[in-house]
């Protein structure tokens, strides 16, 4: 079965690689790595000269995913695949999921206090209540 990381940009890619290879190693599962994203997004990271409403090659924006997915994957010791796709993060996240029958999702949460820690972020949301497999959520405490 397969473990999936959805990373993002930002230092908890750290931890949810960490939890990934956890699991990954108590189970015997492979690690895909996924970063999702949006042509907006795509746009603002200054790697093509398209501008927002330009038409842009969707294989671009996958590369650029998938060498993000890679970057975050630096502290892993095991192998893995680094997955780029384009779009909704959660829709995603979750539809690439069920098509490798994921044995778990797992997600970057923030540290909150104690009234914000009822909320997510509406991606973490988002994948908590519309995935059919289990979904953890790793936090650097």
């Amino acid at each position: 079965m397969v473990i999936v990381a959805a990373v993002d940009r930002s230092d908890r890619a750290d931890t949810v690689i960490k939890q990934a290879e956890v699991l990954a190693e108590a189970f015997g599962d492979t690690i895909h790595i996924i970063h999702v994203l949006s042509t907006s997004e795509f746009v603002d990271l200054g790697r093509t000269k398209a501008k927002e409403g330009d038409s842009i090659d969707l294989e671009s924006v996958k590369n650029v995913a998938s060498n993000i997915a890679e970057e975050a994957a630096e502290p892993l010791s095991r192998q893995f695949e680094a997955i780029g796709l384009m779009g909704n993060p959660a829709d995603e996240i979750i539809n690439y999921a069920d098509k490798k029958n994921a044995r778990y999702i797992v997600v970057a949460g923030r540290k909150r206090s104690p009234a914000g820690k009822a909320i997510f972020g509406s991606v973490n949301q988002s994948i908590l209540l519309n995935s059919d497999c289990p979904v953890v959520m790793s936090t650097d405490n």
